[in-house]
């Protein structure tokens, strides 16, 4: 289908092949142009010149081979191409044009950000006395040539002029033989000139372009500066506006308490500031607003003895239901959705009396497990002087030193996400899916529960890196996460529990704006309980690291997050509201609704994801006079507590007990598990010089090996071979049934490879 019959020897490609666009359509013809790093389609050649379907880059995307005529691309989850080839021939010439694309694009890549990282690096003094030196020195040699070309230019002249005075035939021989000799010398001296200028025009432009190039940045970063002090001072005056603004209102209703002995008017705004503490009851009636359109208003008002009415917008007027089908539809087809109302209680009323907080562990462990690790040496940095050549780029292709780290592995701080896996436990025995449904919302809301005050950078692990935990002693589960890409970084997990089990992929965009670092998974988590038989997916929200350059770092964690349970259709909806310094919002507020496949709300949730997590399962609905619907729900209950913080934990980064534990050694794990990585190593020892010298060895023996894999890749596309790329040890890249993406499943062999202590299929990517 493709208009070349030969095998692709570049990274430039172009044909027909068939895409998936939905169910249906099913596949359609597309014509698809690789060039530059990038897969680019369109319906036709014609719509070459103005209209392109889709485009998706090749640096951070998976090649994956289904059959013998169909190919996958994708990038993570956000882009995936479900392909299809005319011929086995034809999909193996595509699958080679990729690859080789996809190398070149990654070095291109790279190449670039080292080019940037050495014009952009501030030049020393002496670098600079190095370089004027050398230009005085091309500069002297362009005066001396300068000088033998007027000496011998002018001999010359003078051996020409007497050449043609000559009368006496005997003497020509002679002068000839001279103005031959000075034309040479001439000669000579003109091609010296001619190089030494060369010579000084490739200094002076090698110089000037990099010069350029930092006079450039320097501007820009200028320009950024100036705009966030900007920034910065209408921050401190709206702030300073809202200070006294709220401290005239306090004083003002400190004298109306004082003075006023008139009764409250029910529905007044003096009465919703009591409204909150107001007296127990046995069950809480929502009123609930049902907008078409999103509206403005906020906050709770009180219509009756006991009834609460609710905006809808801090949800937003109504949400989609994802299916999260990965095949990208053409623009020519829109997605259809599903909106269902949404709820949520926006009331610190107390509703009942609060369920009783679920415990962190059932049993003490068999194992003695250590308590603490050495404290954080206080070690002082720049971090502005590192950190503001990393403005506007993704900060997990920097390189970075340990002093922005924690001594734990991302596939580590992956695992912290058990803490409260008793939540899990509680909803696998849940026989009403709603509730099920409400207790994995608050599982993934605790996730969370670190982040307010761990503000240190987790390692990037290695390509081939793992990390094994088995705490079915204490916790009753067993967690095995592997790095099974490097391009774009990617971490697969998979976690047993008692009567569920857990597994997702883990890779994220970050990107520093010189104010703060957003950080933004791309990665789904599924959730299966083995006797339900629910199966449920979602998607992380963005996570915030404010005031980089000035103030002390905090966290923040907002955006929305939709938890489908694909089984019977049922959904929760999270908001996690973004702070705000002009809101009203309490900060970390999650809020949430529960509703069944008929759009049918179930649980209303709410609270803090640093604090805890209240649901209230809803008992009716009636409507209201205005035509509005009005639940009535019973007593909230604790979903999820936070567990106390161990005392000392701000001198060890802020640790939990079960982040304390997770890098504690241990015998018989694989040899490139996360514990044995001698850079982390070194930093928990305090031993900071020598974790940051490790640490560059380990990147640049990762760095060398992933050459040696792209030029093999190379040589096999040259010789017409099909290169297999590299597969992770634990894992294998398939396609999802629930999502349809490609994503990297377990396959059950690692614990009975420990057993065996069979190491064989590791790397050996450790010094």
């Amino acid at each position: 289908m493709t208009d070349s019959k030969t095998m692709p020897s570049s990274d430039s490609y172009k044909g027909w092949l068939y895409k998936w666009t939905n169910y249906i359509k099913g596949y359609q013809k597309r014509w698809f142009v690789l060039q530059n790093g990038l897969l680019s389609y369109y319906r036709n050649q014609a719509e070459m010149a103005h209209t392109c379907r889709g485009t998706i880059n090749l640096a951070n995307a998976f090649i994956h081979t289904e059959d013998s005529c169909s190919f996958v691309i994708s990038n993570g989850g956000t882009q995936t191409y479900h392909l299809k080839a005319s011929s086995e021939v034809e999909r193996q010439k595509w699958v080679t044009a990729l690859e080789l694309a996809k190398a070149k694009a990654i070095r291109m890549m790279e190449s670039d950000s080292e080019e940037d990282e050495d014009l952009i690096s501030q030049p020393d003094k002496d670098e600079l006395q190095n370089t004027l030196r050398t230009l005085g020195a091309k500069l002297e040699d362009l005066n001396t040539c300068n000088d033998l070309i007027v000496k011998h230019g002018a001999a010359l002249q003078k051996s020409l002029s007497e050449l043609e005075q000559l009368d006496n035939s005997t003497d020509t021989a002679t002068r000839i033989k001279s103005v031959n000799e000075r034309a040479t010398l001439f000669r000579i001296t003109s091609s010296a000139m001619i190089n030494a200028c060369s010579d000084f025009l490739d200094l002076a432009q090698t110089q000037g372009k990099r010069w350029q190039r930092l006079l450039q940045h320097e501007h820009e970063q200028r320009v950024r500066l100036e705009d966030m002090v900007e920034q910065i001072a209408k921050q401190q005056q709206n702030l300073e506006k809202q200070a006294r603004k709220s401290l005239a209102a306090a004083n003002l209703h400190s004298k109306i308490d004082t003075n006023d002995t008139e009764p409250k008017v029910e529905g007044s705004e003096e009465e919703e500031d009591d409204f909150f503490d107001a007296l127990d009851i046995q069950h809480t009636e929502y009123q609930v607003a049902l907008p078409h359109k999103p509206s403005m208003h906020k906050g709770l008002r009180r219509v009756g003895s006991d009834v609460s009415q609710i905006s809808l917008d801090s949800l937003g007027a109504g949400y989609q239901r994802q299916d999260y089908d990965s095949s990208e539809s053409d623009a020519e087809g829109d997605n259809e959705a599903r909106v269902i109302a949404t709820a949520r209680k926006q009331s610190k009323t107390k509703m009942g009396q609060p369920g009783t907080p679920v415990r962190t562990r059932r049993a003490n462990s068999l194992r003695k497990r250590r308590s603490a690790i050495l404290e954080r040496p206080n070690h002082t940095l720049n971090l502005w002087g590192i950190m503001k050549n990393c403005i506007g780029r993704d900060l997990s292709k920097i390189p970075m030193p340990v002093n922005f780290s924690e001594p734990l592995s991302m596939l580590q701080r992956l695992t912290e996400e058990f803490e409260y896996s008793e939540i899990l436990d509680t909803a696998a025995a849940c026989e009403d899916s709603c509730e099920q449904l409400a207790y994995v919302a608050a599982f993934t809301i605790s996730a969370y529960a670190t982040t307010s005050f761990r503000t240190g950078k987790p390692f990037n692990p290695l390509l081939g890196e793992t990390y094994e935990c088995d705490r079915r002693d204490d916790y009753g589960w067993r967690v095995i996460s592997e790095q099974v890409s490097h391009h774009p970084p990617t971490a697969a997990m998979y976690a047993e529990g008692r009567d569920w089990a857990l597994w997702q992929e883990f890779t994220m965009s970050s990107k520093f704006r010189g104010k703060y670092l957003a950080i933004t998974p791309l990665g789904i988590a599924h959730l299966r309980f083995n006797k339900s038989g629910n199966h449920y997916t979602w998607r992380k929200v963005t996570t915030t690291v404010h005031n980089i350059i000035v103030g002390k770092l905090w966290v923040d964690n907002h955006g929305e997050m939709d938890i489908v349970n694909h089984t019977n259709g049922d959904l929760c909806h999270l908001k996690y509201s973004q702070y705000s310094y002009f809101s009203r919002e309490t900060p970390r507020k999650v809020t949430g609704v529960v509703a069944d496949r008929n759009g049918q709300t179930n649980w209303v949730l709410t609270g803090m994801w640093d604090e805890k997590i209240e649901g209230a399962k809803v008992l009716s609905c009636t409507t209201s006079s205005k035509g509005k619907p009005v639940f009535e729900s019973g007593p909230s209950k604790v979903l999820w507590k936070k567990n106390p913080i161990p005392p000392g934990n701000e001198k060890m980064y802020n640790f939990t007990q079960l982040a304390v534990e997770l890098n504690e050694m241990e015998p018989g794990v694989a040899p490139t598990d996360s514990r044995l990585r001698p850079d982390q190593r070194s930093m928990e020892n305090q031993d900071w010089d020598g974790a940051n010298k490790e640490k560059l060895k380990l990147e640049e023996k990762q760095r060398l090996a992933r050459k040696r894999r792209e030029a093999e890749a190379e040589q096999a596309a040259s010789e017409g071979r099909e290169y297999v790329p590299y597969e992770p040890a634990w894992f294998k890249k398939t396609k999802d049934q629930q999502t349809g993406n490609l994503i990297h499943m377990y396959t059950h062999e690692y614990w009975e490879a420990k057993e065996k202590q069979d190491w064989g299929r590791c790397l050996d990517i450790y010094l």
